[in-house]
């Protein structure tokens, strides 16, 4: 930080609500430096009602933002900054996670349902089915998505179909839906009292409602769905002004911010597209990877024109920096879990304390000894698609320890990087020579260094590892109106990164690999989609395929042992 008596210089800031799965941050940077200047952080609780199912308080996620903006701006305060010079505030957030309010209370009508939600499973697998030959790629040409629990318009049909709540409102004409980005920007632009209903480009282009070449709602799409339009948020631009922020919880601040959003939304900046920005990726080839405390999101920019996937990835819209500006596109492969296993290690088996003992473990053996970790608990996303698997760790020996599943978990993160990067390789016809790398598992050194050994290509990531927020920030700037900010290649400020090169020959890098790709065919199709209940709500244990038929086929066996010895007494 620099002395007091030189902050009056600081000129224009702009801040960034970065609000992803398992918390919220509010940053605010120099926009002449791109320096961060301070930053504040409240973890989000999930709940989990049912197995699969997936949710978070919609209340909980705006007080957290709240709660970070007060607390930065008070650091900001005792640093003797002037906390008016924050000329706009960008919002990048997760973004398939599903929400539907109240317009004339403003209350949630029910919990946010997170992206990696399973319970329209039994739903998906519907429309599958209804679609000729049963092809999940039926609405890909126009929303560059398979049909998956993963985005939103699955989820909120449920709600719709199974909260009385969201059905009432949504007959008489009170029910709004929004991705958080939306939930956010309505709450903190007036809510109730004239908040502003909107998404980005970004963001409703993971809901498959949204047609990525119209760059609009579809009707079609929201027929397809039943999913009446007037509830959906206006889509804007990811760089433009949307609103003015009127909030009573901030009497810190005498100033009213204005709000952008950047889809991620980029990452609303949805935070996948705003790690982008953030990543300076404005040319065609250019790919970033972001490895989140939960996910992995591999982009690799296409520029002016969607381009469809052959090998399992997703075409989804990167940015569209301005009103009047063309939307740029990107192939995109999504992990549903990356650091989440760090979570799984520590808080349901207990092997580590921190996340950040995880590196140490894994290090002190420096290998897996043999054991693989597919982390498939809410199924396989990019390349596969399969709802149907679940996690496996096989390859176990006697001598297999917990360093060794620490490593393992590790090594678990940069195959399916590898995966997504093959289809990526494959889709594009130009291999990739370097990986940047952005998200909160990049303070991982092992991490980073295994991920360039699978990968075979070294691994470049930032010395200032905010990139998301930076990214969203970055588009707030530039928005027309505030300025402050330019996106011009030549105005740019040169990002310090650090470099890791592979260490092991490409032989044993594809021996591993092969292993692990003989792992994720053991983890397919483990579970049905319509798991049988027992009458209370609770899934049967016949809902697993090889159970059932295990203990279906004991049961013959001893019927017919009776039957046999009846008819042959001794």
């Amino acid at each position: 930080m620099a002395a007091s008596s030189s902050r009056v210089m600081l000129g224009p800031l702009v801040a960034a609500i970065d609000q992803g799965t398992s918390s919220t941050r509010f940053l605010v940077f120099n926009a002449k430096t791109a320096e961060l200047l301070s930053h504040h952080q409240v973890e989000i609780n999930q709940s989990f009602p049912k197995e699969g199912w997936v949710e978070e308080d919609p209340k909980e996620i705006l007080q957290s933002v709240y709660e970070c903006m007060e607390r930065t701006c008070e650091k900001l305060t005792q640093l003797n900054v002037d906390i008016s010079n924050i000329k706009a505030i960008g919002v990048t957030n997760q973004r398939e996670t599903t929400l539907v309010w109240d317009k004339e209370t403003g209350e949630p009508l029910y919990n946010a349902i997170v992206w990696l939600d399973l319970r329209t499973q039994s739903t998906v697998e519907r429309l599958i089915n209804k679609t000729p030959g049963r092809n999940k790629n039926h609405l890909k040409h126009k929303t560059g998505l398979p049909i998956s629990t993963y985005f939103s318009a699955v989820k909120l049909r449920w709600l719709m179909d199974n909260v009385d709540e969201v059905a009432e409102a949504v007959l008489t004409h009170r029910a709004m839906f929004g991705t958080v980005d939306s939930w956010l920007i309505w709450c903190l632009t007036g809510g109730k009292s004239g908040g502003v209903h909107c998404t980005d480009v970004t963001n409703a282009s993971r809901t498959m409602l949204f047609n990525i070449h119209t760059l609009d709602w579809d009707p079609e799409l929201c027929k397809y769905f039943d999913i009446p339009m007037e509830i959906l948020p206006k889509v804007r631009s990811s760089s433009e002004i949307y609103g003015l922020m009127v909030s009573p919880h901030l009497e810190t601040r005498e100033s009213r911010f204005t709000i952008w959003q950047s889809n991620g939304r980029i990452w609303c900046l949805g935070d996948q597209s705003a790690a982008l920005v953030g990543q300076m990726c404005f040319q065609e080839g250019q790919t970033a990877c972001l490895l989140k405390v939960v996910l992995i999101y591999l982009f690799n920019c296409y520029l002016l024109q969607p381009v469809m996937s052959e090998h399992g990835l997703l075409t989804t819209v990167a940015y569209k920096l301005g009103r009047d500006k063309p939307a740029c596109y990107a192939l995109e492969g999504s992990v549903a879990i990356a650091g989440a296993v760090v979570r799984w290690l520590k808080d349901n088996l207990g092997i580590i304390q921190t996340s950040t003992e995880l590196e140490k473990l894994a290090a002190s053996v420096g290998t897996s000894y043999g054991c693989y970790f597919v982390p498939a608990f809410s199924g396989l996303y990019a390349p596969y698609w399969e709802p149907s698997a679940r996690g496996i760790i096989c390859g176990l020996t006697q001598f297999t320890n917990k360093s060794h599943l620490a490593f393992a978990a590790l090594e678990a993160v940069c195959f399916q990087t590898r995966e997504i990067l093959d289809a990526m390789n494959q889709d594009s016809g130009i291999p990739l020579t370097q990986l940047q790398v952005d998200g909160g598992m990049t303070s991982n050194r092992l991490l980073m260094q295994l991920q360039a050994d699978i990968l075979c290509i070294p691994v470049v990531k930032p010395s200032m590892p905010e990139t998301t927020a930076l990214g969203a920030a970055m588009a707030a700037g530039a928005a027309e109106g505030v300025s402050v900010w330019s996106l011009r290649p030549e105005d740019l400020s040169e990002v310090t990164s650090e470099k890791f090169e592979p260490q092991i020959n490409p032989e044993e890098s594809e021996f591993r690999y092969a292993r692990w790709k003989k792992a994720v065919q053991r983890a397919m199709n483990w579970e049905t989609t319509e798991p049988i209940s027992n009458g209370n709500g609770e899934t049967s244990i016949f809902s697993s395929v090889p159970l059932g038929f295990y203990i279906l086929g004991s049961m013959l066996m001893l019927i017919g042992a009776k039957y046999i010895a009846g008819q042959c007494p001794l």
